[in-house]
């Protein structure tokens, strides 16, 4: 294998008719590169980790919620040596009553259809819900890692209403990154359509290789998203604080106005004579004009 991978064909593997499904001949290459002996796959979907590992003679254990097996309610059925993760893409497509019926799941199997369907993960109620809910079913099959197996996790972006959401960026690596794979998407929905604008189709995908090296104590890293008040760093021009203060009140501002604004700021608290400074920012700077007798607004762009 190499660090940029490319199917066009998706081998026969799994159900072809199941959205969102990977091609099988990824995981012939990891299980060959890697030398396992062993891979499971508890969110198996159409089955396609299944065939493969049946068909390399391997050990492994396959499970979904299709299948009546809810990893977030429900212990990782064993200990394994690998473990393949290909997470439903937060809200990208619909699984449960879509893909398959959750009431003929519970048919089968006596899992209830209501905990099916609250507990699915292209189910959940935004963002910031499916990636709790994926960190947590990360960090429990990690858990269920032998020492020096490891986790494959294949994950992507997509995008919606002009906002890039990134599975790569937010997800929990546990253990020891070993590698990161950019895997090139063929055949999908979005390279079909024809879009205006600045709009950047998504067609790759990323597989995280996370090796379990230690028991107990393990190093995790991830994307954490919060607001940021530019006011808190101290280390930007008095004129791009100044900007970003008055921009954010309308374009225009008293000098009243700008010093309630800026007295909690890193750079007033590092500077004895800060209003000095607001007042040679905004008098002296060609990025503000003064629009009436201690007021002032944005200048007008060139």
């Amino acid at each position: 294998m190499q660090s940029i991978v490319s199917y066009p064909e998706r081998g026969p593997y799994g159900r072809s008719d199941y959205r969102g499904n990977c091609t099988g001949l990824l995981i012939k290459d990891l299980i060959k590169q890697y030398h396992l002996k062993g891979l499971s796959d508890f969110m198996v979907g159409s089955g396609t980790t299944e065939d493969v590992v049946r068909e390399a003679g391997i050990r492994g254990t396959f499970a979904d919620l299709n299948r009546g097996y809810d990893m977030l309610s429900m212990d990782i059925p064993e200990r394994a040596e690998a473990v393949y993760f290909h997470p439903p893409y937060g809200g990208m497509i619909t699984y449960s009553n879509v893909m398959y019926s959750a009431s003929d799941v519970e048919k089968k199997t006596g899992l209830p259809a209501e905990t099916i369907l609250a507990n699915d993960l292209s189910r959940c109620k935004d963002w910031d819900d499916f990636i709790k809910k994926l960190n947590y079913c990360v960090l429990k099959q990690f858990s269920a890692l032998e020492k020096g197996g490891r986790m494959f996790m294949l994950v992507g972006d997509w995008k919606q209403k002009g906002r890039l959401y990134s599975m790569v960026c937010d997800i929990l690596k546990p253990g020891t990154l070993e590698q990161i794979i950019i895997k090139a998407q063929h055949n999908t929905w979005s390279g079909r359509q024809s879009y205006s604008g600045n709009f950047v189709p998504v067609v790759h995908e990323y597989l995280l290789v996370c090796r379990k090296d230690t028991d107990l104590i393990v190093p995790v890293s991830w994307g954490v998203s919060k607001e940021y008040d530019m006011r808190s760093f101290g280390d930007q021009s008095w004129r791009d604080l100044v900007y970003s203060v008055i921009q954010d009140n309308g374009g225009r501002m008293s000098l009243q106005e700008l010093y309630d604004a800026l007295k909690d700021s890193a750079k007033a608290k590092r500077n004895a004579h800060w209003q000095e400074k607001v007042r040679q920012t905004v008098q002296n700077n060609k990025n503000f004009v003064r629009t009436e007798r201690g007021c002032y607004a944005l200048a007008p762009a060139a």
